[in-house]
């Protein structure tokens, strides 16, 4: 008869899973949403409790999460989003519905902000800075001046994994952004974009 101490923690490896694919939370069945669903409010109430966050409705956030929201720089959850484990994100931050952020991206809203629409889906170790440093010569970049334009993204957008996306860029609706690469300039709706810096290759209404 094993002993409590050689029992394997299903309930453990469950949320390490829940935690790193967070798209499966949104179909447990009942059984395990019944201790599932307390533990994310738990975990949704212990951030809000410690930063200027706020969450919508049926969201998942991963407890490993790096959140950090300082009075003036919020970060607002719409319903139905999805953070995954080890990802980073600085407020300023707001995020429509139905977003998804997969594990180890990057965010970091600089002074203005970064936004993005419903229903857009970012890839793993993707980074979205909405700062820049300057690049004078004759003074250490540390010691630059750092400006901040924010980071628009549209609606229905897909990030593929490891892209960049600098300070200043507006990607359109339905866009999608190519793994690996890095987005200097405005994305039109629709355009699909690869390489670096990123160039046009496609429009998603060519590929019914």
């Amino acid at each position: 008869m094993s002993t409590g101490m050689n029992t394997p923690d299903y309930q453990a490896q469950h949320k390490k899973r829940l935690s790193h694919m967070p798209w499966l939370y949104f179909n447990l069945k009942p059984k395990l949403l019944s201790w599932a669903k307390p533990w994310q409010e738990q975990v949704q109430a212990e951030f809000m409790a410690l930063e200027t966050v706020t969450f919508g409705q049926n969201c998942f956030i991963a407890p490993e999460v790096n959140l950090f929201a300082e009075p003036g720089r919020d970060i607002r959850i719409g319903d139905l989003c999805m953070i995954a484990a080890d990802s980073f994100l600085h407020g300023p931050i707001t995020l429509g519905d139905e977003v998804a952020i997969n594990h180890g991206c990057s965010l970091d809203g600089g002074r203005v902000g970064i936004t993005i629409g419903d229903q857009t889906r970012i890839a793993n170790n993707v980074t979205i800075y909405a700062f820049n440093h300057g690049m004078q010569p004759g003074k250490p970049i540390y010691r630059q001046n750092v400006s901040s334009k924010g980071v628009v993204i549209g609606k229905d957008v897909w990030i593929g994994a490891q892209a960049g996306i600098v300070d200043g860029v507006t990607i359109g609706d339905c866009a999608v952004i190519g793994m690996g690469c890095i987005v200097t300039k405005d994305v039109p709706d629709y355009a699909i974009v690869a390489g670096n810096p990123a160039r046009i290759i496609g429009d998603r209404r060519d590929k019914v």
